[in-house]
Order: C-alpha cells, then structure tokens, then sequence
C-alpha cells in the first residue's frame, strides 16, 4: 500500500486469496486509476471482481497467450484513454483532408458521418470537413459521453441534440438514426440527462 502510495501504479495483476487482506479487500483501497486485473484459480469471485471495476480476471493457470491477449487489451484501452483525456483537455482535432491537417475544434462538431473509407464532419455553421479516417478511430479519439455513436455511421455531439425520440436525434434540422446496437448506450444517457 505505501509502495503505491508514493508511486502510482496504471495496471495492477492481483491475487485473489492472500494472506491477511484479500485481493478485493485490496481493491477496494487502492486510487481509482489503477487498473486491476485478478489472477486467480477460483473462478467464483468473477463477479465480485467485476464490481470493484476490475479491468478483467484470469483463471489460473493463466496461459502465455491469454496473458499476452489481456495485456495488449489494456494498452489499448490506456492508449485510446491516454488520446480522449489529451483530446478532452485541449478541445480540437487535427483532421487530415485533401493532404492538408485542418484544425477542428470539439465545440464546433455537430455530428459526424461515415461513408465508406471517408467520414463527413458537420460543424456548426454548416461547413464540413472530409476526411480518410475510419469511425472506430474517431470514437476513440473524441472524450465519450459528449460524443456518442449513435448507429454504425454517425457520431453525435451530444450537447448540440435539441431533440430526441426513440429512433432519432435532432440537431438543427438533420435527423440522425439511433440503431438497435445503440439504443441501450443513448437511453442510458438521456436517463442521466433527464429531469424526472
């Protein structure tokens, strides 16, 4: 404990059963950034693991390649978390388009389309910017919940939606789809967002 204490520690591997305090106890204790992994043989306390936000839970005995696959899974939720908290802070983009880096601004973004190997960027205004970059990239570069997939194709700012219905989002007058894949996620959201 006072080892992480005075150096903060980004992912954890931690036993279940210890002796004297044990690795759920021990989660419970630790800052809320570190992120933890158990490594156990009893697969039973799957579930309380995943209540103290474990990141994910290896049964022992643990493989090299189900190491090496859980390993590569955090650094790329540290890489894609490290890019929304720069992203989040400095509150613009740069977007390749027609060989040139435009600079966009967070604030500025309505929504955002896919079209094959191209996404559209709708910003306020209405000017858009084209650019070669796939969705997937971009949702994990914008800082989630303001921005949200709401289908396979768009990505919505959701502090620029002035309405919403079970199938649809406003912004201005565009009206983007919500997919079945997305409905759970956006209901969460107006959940949080709504005065009861």
């Amino acid at each position: 404990m006072a080892a992480l204490r005075n150096r903060p520690v980004n992912l954890l591997f931690l036993d279940i059963q210890m002796p004297e305090l044990s690795g759920l106890e021990f989660a419970r204790l630790i800052p809320p950034e570190t992120r933890i992994i158990f490594t156990t043989a009893f697969k039973q306390y799957a579930v309380d693991g995943y209540k103290v936000s474990a990141f994910d839970y290896l049964l022992k005995p643990i493989s090299f390649e189900t190491f090496q696959a859980t390993v590569n899974k955090a650094l790329e939720w540290f890489t894609s978390h490290n890019l929304q908290s720069t992203t989040n802070e400095d509150r613009f983009v740069f977007v390749k388009s027609d060989y040139r880096l435009i600079r966009v601004a967070l604030d500025d973004i309505l929504y955002i389309e896919g079209l094959k190997d191209y996404v559209r960027i709708k910003l306020a205004g209405g000017d858009k910017v084209m650019s070669l970059i796939n969705m997937k990239r971009l949702e994990e570069l914008l800082p989630y919940p303001e921005f949200m997939r709401t289908h396979r194709s768009y990505i919505v700012h959701m502090t620029t939606v002035h309405t919403i219905d079970k199938q649809h989002i406003y912004i201005d007058d565009e009206e983007i789809p919500i997919s079945e894949n997305y409905k759970d996620q956006i209901a969460q959201y107006i959940e949080h967002h709504t005065l009861a």
